[in-house]
C-alpha cells in the first residue's frame, strides 16, 4: 500500500507517529502469523516486537522496501524460524546435559552406596567400646563430654578412641578419600560442620 511506503519513509527520518501507525496497522496480524510457526502467543508477540524494534533502531540505514507488507511478514517469518532453530539447539543441548548429568549422578550414587556399605563394615569391625563411642558421636551427634558422661569414661579416653576409629577408617578406605571428605554422614564436628576435628 502507498500509505505504508509513506509511513516507512517517514520512519527513516525518525517520525514516531508514522512508526506507531505502522505498528498498530500490522501488529495483530503479524502476531497471529508468528503464532502459526511458534505455537506460543508470548513468543509470537516477542518476535513481532523484535521486528519493529529492529526497524526503528536501523531506520537510518534501512532501504524502504517495494512492499512493506511483504517485508514485515517476511521478517516475522525469518525471525520465527530462527527462534525455532535456536530452541531446537537449546533443547538438544539441555537433553545432552541432562543425560550426562543423570549418568554421572547414577555413577556417583552407586559409588556412594558402595562406600556406605564399606564404612559400615569397617565400623562393625571396630572394637566394641570404640564402635559405641564412634556411633554415639556420628549418629547421635553427642559431644565428647556427653559420651564420656554416658559411658562413665574420661573425655581423654573418648577423644583417644575416636582418634583411633577415624584413623582406622581412613587407612582402610584410602581409595575413597575424595568421597569421604564430601560425605556429610561420615562424621560431624563442631556446630554443623564436617571435618576431621572433634566434638568435645
Amino acid at each position: 500500500m502507498e500509505k505504508d511506503k509513506q509511513y516507512f519513509s517517514a520512519i527513516k527520518n525518525g517520525d514516531k507517529k508514522s512508526f506507531e501507525h505502522l505498528f498498530n496497522a500490522y501488529y495483530n496480524s503479524l502476531c497471529f502469523y508468528a503464532l502459526k510457526f511458534l505455537g506460543d502467543y508470548n513468543d509470537a508477540e516477542e518476535v513481532v516486537q523484535d521486528v519493529f524494534i529492529n526497524i526503528w533502531e536501523k531506520r537510518s540505514t534501512t532501504v524502504p522496501p517495494l512492499s512493506v507488507r511483504n517485508y514485515l511478514f517476511g521478517s516475522v517469518r525469518n525471525r520465527s524460524l530462527n527462534v525455532l532453530k535456536h530452541k531446537k539447539i537449546v533443547d538438544r543441548h539441555k537433553s545432552d546435559n541432562l543425560k550426562a548429568h543423570l549418568e554421572q549422578s547414577d555413577d556417583e550414587l552407586y559409588r556412594e552406596i558402595d562406600l556406605m556399605n564399606k564404612i559400615n563394615a569397617q565400623i562393625d569391625a571396630l572394637p566394641p567400646r570404640r564402635r559405641e563411642i564412634f556411633i554415639l558421636s556420628r549418629d547421635y551427634g553427642l559431644k565428647y563430654r556427653e559420651i564420656a558422661e554416658k559411658l562413665n569414661l574420661s573425655v581423654k579416653t573418648v577423644e583417644a578412641q575416636m582418634g583411633e576409629a577415624l584413623k582406622s577408617l581412613r587407612e582402610n578406605l584410602k581409595e575413597y578419600k575424595k568421597l569421604i571428605i564430601g560425605l556429610v554422614f561420615f562424621f560431624r564436628c563442631g556446630k554443623g560442620k564436617t571435618t576431621f576435628g572433634c566434638r568435645k
